[in-house]
């Protein structure tokens, strides 16, 4: 039974909170799962809806399957569904109140149709884990091209801002392919995109906790148009001597900083906070 169909008989009522959209064009989900050999991976997915991915996955020969989905509606469905297969292991809870840390499978394959309205919260919660290098070994998730284009973003681009800078500090990124918005139930305002992330595994810089480069890149970003002395002044007394000696100009505006410069930024302020 297709999606539709399943809503339309069963009267479901799509709840707009989750940010319910349903990938339902077969041959995209075909093209989804030809990104990377399933045979013998441990694979996980993030609101799975109906299942329409999760029975293609299953029928790769994939050695274990974990499932997180919010909607106990859904759940029910694909806890019946699945009831006789002992490969797969179905969540009834929020992926964002979800520990990732405690996940117990490796080199996990990650695959989501993610909410639009927490899709970014979510992949920044897979960066910033304890262990590293992490639980999985390849996410392909999808993203509102917007959210999409914010985290391909270089230094100078329009988009370029916090997001992009988190993901490149550990993740390898691969812009893979559009997905017009007529592929999805109900139909979405705007199109998709398909990106592909693997972890590094050779870090240059050595952030010790994420959250200091989220801190930083949030006062930047704040004020986007504003020159860099400004946030730098409110991060660093001595600002003037910090961005002499990491050879920062002034000048610069925060869109115009690279990576690299973020990362040096972010080791220098967990080494002299006082500073």
């Amino acid at each position: 039974m297709s999606l539709l169909n399943f809503l339309i008989n069963l009267m479901f009522k799509l709840k707009k909170s989750l940010g319910q959209n349903f990938l339902i064009d077969k041959n995209i989900i075909n093209k989804i799962l030809s990104i990377e050999t399933l045979k013998n991976q441990n694979i996980m997915e993030i609101g799975p809806g109906s299942g329409n991915l999760t029975k293609l996955i299953i029928q790769k020969g994939i050695k274990k399957f974990l499932a997180i989905e919010k909607d106990e509606r859904f759940y029910e469905l694909l806890k019946k569904e699945f009831r006789n297969n002992n490969k797969i292991h179905i969540d009834n809870m929020d992926i964002l109140k979800k520990d990732l840390n405690k996940i117990d499978l490796k080199n996990v394959i990650v695959f989501g149709n993610l909410p639009y309205n927490i899709s970014t919260q979510i992949l920044v919660n897979f960066i910033n884990l304890n262990k590293w290098p992490p639980f999985y070994k390849k996410i392909i998730f999808m993203f509102q091209k917007e959210v999409a284009d914010r985290i391909l973003a270089k230094s100078k681009d329009k988009q370029y801002g916090r997001l992009a800078i988190l993901v490149n500090y550990r993740l390898e990124i691969i812009e893979s392919f559009n997905i017009s918005k007529n592929c999805f139930f109900p139909t979405p305002a705007v199109d998709s995109k398909i990106i592909v992330f693997t972890p590094k595994l050779n870090i240059k810089y050595d952030i010790k906790s994420i959250k200091n480069l989220e801190y930083l890149t949030n006062i930047f970003f704040s004020g986007k148009r504003k020159m860099i002395n400004k946030p730098l002044k409110k991060i660093f007394k001595n600002y003037i001597t910090v961005a002499t000696k990491l050879k920062i100009d002034l000048n610069m505006r925060p869109s115009d900083l690279s990576f690299d410069e973020y990362y040096r930024l972010a080791e220098y302020f967990e080494g002299n906070m006082s500073v």
